[in-house]
Formats: structure tokens, C-alpha cells, sequence
């Protein structure tokens, strides 16, 4: 039996104030933007990656989620993010062999860029 193939996956995200949080992923990420239906949905891609966001007012729901963005170099993405988020972490190597960088957007959702680690299995 022959399975189906799976398009590319894209993450739906909480967002409490769509303005505000499309305003952070152009700004402050580097995304492009758009926003339909008098923004109670929006759009962010950057490169091959897209995120929605829809509009959602419990912040518990947002707070209790996250998104995984592989990158090809991390410690670009670090420089970048660290000229716009003074607040941004140094990369962390997790135990599954990803070097890692964490930021929360103003919904509370959690981004994590990782990065394979050099010389991981």
C-alpha cells in the first residue's frame, strides 16, 4: 500500500493582538506580513518558512505553546536577533544534538531556531 506524501508542515500560533504580533515578526524577525479578515488571521514567512496566526484571547493558550524553526546558522540568527532583543539568551546544545536559541514573542508563544550541532550523530 502506497502512503500519501505530506506537504510542508506550518504552524498555527495564538496571537492576543494580531497588529502587535505581526508587528514583532516583521520587526523584530525579519518576516514579511499579511493579514485578512480585519486581522483575526495572519500570515509571516520568511524564506521557506511560513507561520499563521489566529486571533485568540486566552493568553494560556499561547503561553502553552511553541514552534520549532531549523536554520542553517544559528549563530547568524543569534547576531541578528541579539541587535533587536538585547534580552536574547546565548545558544544552548541540547542533549538530542541541536545548538539551540529561544525567543518568546509578545503572545508568549515560544520559538526555538535550532541548529544541528557540529560533529552530532
Amino acid at each position: 500500500m502506497n502512503q500519501a506524501s505530506f506537504g510542508k508542515a506550518i504552524p498555527v500560533l495564538a496571537s492576543l493582538d494580531l497588529v502587535r504580533t505581526l508587528d514583532f515578526y516583521k520587526n523584530v524577525l525579519g518576516f514579511q506580513t499579511q493579514h485578512f479578515e480585519d486581522f483575526s488571521y495572519g500570515i509571516a514567512e520568511r524564506g521557506d518558512t511560513e507561520l499563521h496566526f489566529w486571533a485568540c484571547n486566552d493568553r494560556h493558550i499561547a503561553e502553552n505553546t511553541s514552534c520549532y524553526l531549523r536554520v542553517a546558522d544559528i549563530a547568524a540568527v543569534h547576531a541578528e536577533l541579539s541587535a533587536k532583543l538585547p534580552s536574547v539568551q546565548d545558544v544552548v546544545r541540547t542533549a538530542w544534538g541541536m545548538d539551540e536559541l529561544y525567543v518568546i514573542d509578545p503572545d508568549g508563544n515560544l520559538i526555538k531556531f535550532g541548529q544541528e550541532s557540529a560533529g552530532a550523530p
